[in-house]
């Protein structure tokens, strides 16, 4: 290897590590803009409303066939692995408790990423590629408190609620398979599921999950759009990074808040 193309590898090295950083530094201060703009967004709630109405009303469909056939597969698989100790008649316990904890928010927050937060960045991108951000700020109006910010904590307030949903139908379709189809009692399915579940600590920590997936994807889709580049690949290329970065976000804070909250 030539000393040159050492010198240049390491200067491609340090540009992209530059890159990254102000990337991330970017990120950090529209972040914290964002929190910060929270009292005027808030006095505007019609912008808010609006955008609960985009992201939750138009993922409601998703989230809940999702949570019926989870449902379904929880009941099965619960009851098949409970009958070998003899405990099947908790199974309602399981599924609420696999669904409130854990699969409610994390799957939530999957398909939320899929289908609103793809659909948000997309939204950004093409409307900075039109040119209507930059026509905004020469009206001396704030994209990002007119644009961004509603949309935030519409995907806030949304994600949770949709969670909600989720876990409500997927206890639903456990009910369906366990009672129904197999013929577990049903005062033992209720009675052990309403026994078992504590409404701060389990039913708790599954809200305050899904609020924070829902800053994470939200904050993802609204990043990438607003720095995608203004062409038809640029906006390709960030809705797929939305999905990745949010995907794997969830996952990663998923782990960290089990550990936090059911650690202590």
């Amino acid at each position: 290897m030539k000393p040159g193309d050492l010198v240049s590898g390491l200067a491609d090295l340090g540009q992209s590590v530059r890159s990254k950083l102000a990337e991330l530094g970017f990120a950090a201060r529209l972040f914290v803009k964002l929190f910060a703009l929270t009292p005027s967004t808030l006095l505007r709630f019609g912008l808010v409303r609006d955008q609960i109405f985009f992201l939750g009303n138009f993922s409601l469909a998703i989230i809940a066939v999702s949570g019926l056939f989870v449902g379904f597969v929880l009941g099965l698989q619960g009851y098949y692995t409970l009958q070998r100790y003899g405990s099947s008649e908790a199974l309602g316990l399981l599924v609420a408790l696999s669904l409130v904890r854990e699969l409610g928010p994390v799957i939530t927050a999957l398909l939320f990423a899929g289908r609103a937060g793809t659909a948000l960045t997309a939204e950004i991108g093409l409307m900075k590629a039109g040119e209507q951000l930059s026509a905004m700020e020469m009206m001396a109006v704030d994209p990002i408190r007119r644009i961004l910010a509603p949309r935030l904590w519409g995907g806030v307030i949304a994600m949770p609620l949709l969670a909600a949903v989720f876990s409500a139908v997927g206890i639903a379709g456990g009910w369906m398979v366990g009672v129904l189809m197999i013929g577990i009692d049903a005062g033992s399915f209720w009675s052990q599921m309403q026994g078992g579940v504590d409404v701060w600590r389990d039913v708790g920590n599954g809200v305050i999950k899904s609020m924070v997936f829902g800053v994470t994807v939200t904050f993802v889709a609204l990043y990438q759009g607003f720095e995608a580049q203004p062409t038809p690949e640029g906006v390709s290329r960030a809705t797929t990074r939305t999905v990745v970065v949010a995907s794997l976000a969830v996952l990663g804070l998923d782990f960290l808040l089990t550990a936090w909250m059911f650690s202590i």
